[in-house]
């Protein structure tokens, strides 16, 4: 079996607010994984280029959940580095930290290496180093990088996907691995104010080829990605409503055949900030 889709859960939380950057803060993120991990999710997923330094201290706050780098960026820490640093938590926190890794939108060095084959080797290098291949995960979109997934590591962490896109990964890469996309939940009701605060969220991703490429593979056209996004494409990477709807989006994923999903709130707040209130709303409505 695969011991990092075992351990994830069907439901997790994808923050950048849990990163312990600030030492002022390590108090509040330490006391909200623990919360987190009472509530019965199955993972933190850490988000922006997260490390294992920054999942250090809520591991060592709470003694079940797992938690995740989503992503590190394979440009920035050098694969030796990487796997000291996973080794030393692993020994810390055995089985409970997943290493995730991805190339990011930029910074790579030039000579440039196509972002597959940088991945490839990446993973070579983590190979190794020791770092067990159903220890990590890749950030995969395209094919290519999804049949790599297959082969090398325990699965994917997508980010800002469909449930479409959740169905055609899950065909490439077949049963075993690990399929946990990320999903914007917005706790509003309103069409009008949701759809708002989700585009504007939503924009800055819009000018990334990476994503735009990935929702014209699967049906979505040019005009979908104007103006912030069309209601169609809105509606189909957040989850916004009332607690059935957002209950019901959510469960989209999972009926695609997500194994895990990472739900990150979008509610028009720094992105910095903790919503624990609605943390704990999907945790009932989740079950």
């Amino acid at each position: 079996m695969n011991p990092t889709k075992q351990s994830v859960g069907r439901y997790g939380i994808w923050s950048i607010g849990l990163r312990a950057e600030d030492p002022a803060r390590r108090s509040e993120q330490a006391e909200t994984a623990a919360e987190l991990e009472q509530l019965g999710y199955g993972a933190l997923w850490l988000g922006s280029n997260s490390t294992a330094r920054h999942a250090a201290p809520l591991l060592a706050a709470t003694g079940r959940i797992a938690v995740g780098t989503s992503i590190q960026n394979i440009w920035q820490y050098e694969a030796p580095v990487s796997a000291a640093a996973f080794a030393q938590v692993d020994a810390a926190h055995p089985g409970r930290f997943v290493l995730g890794l991805g190339v990011g939108h930029g910074g790579a060095p030039k000579p440039f290496r196509g972002p597959v084959s940088a991945l490839a080797a990446y993973l070579d290098a983590l190979d190794a180093a020791g770092v067990p291949a159903d220890r990590r995960v890749v950030a995969a979109i395209g094919p290519r990088a999804l049949r790599l997934v297959r082969e090398r590591a325990a699965g994917t962490v997508p980010y800002l996907v469909t449930p479409d896109y959740t169905a055609a990964a899950r065909e490439t890469l077949g049963e075993g691995p690990l399929l946990a996309p990320e999903l914007k939940v917005v706790p509003e009701s309103d069409p009008a104010r949701a759809r708002t605060l989700a585009r504007a969220f939503l924009a800055p991703y819009l000018t990334l080829p990476n994503y735009t490429s990935n929702f014209l593979r699967h049906g979505f056209t040019e005009d979908d990605l104007r103006g912030g996004g069309s209601d169609r494409l809105v509606d189909s990477v957040f989850a916004w409503g009332t607690e059935d709807a957002i209950r019901d989006r959510i469960n989209a994923f999972l009926d695609a055949g997500a194994d895990h999903v990472a739900l990150q709130v979008v509610d028009g707040n720094p992105r910095e900030t903790l919503p624990r209130e609605t943390w704990r709303r999907l945790a009932t409505l989740l079950g």
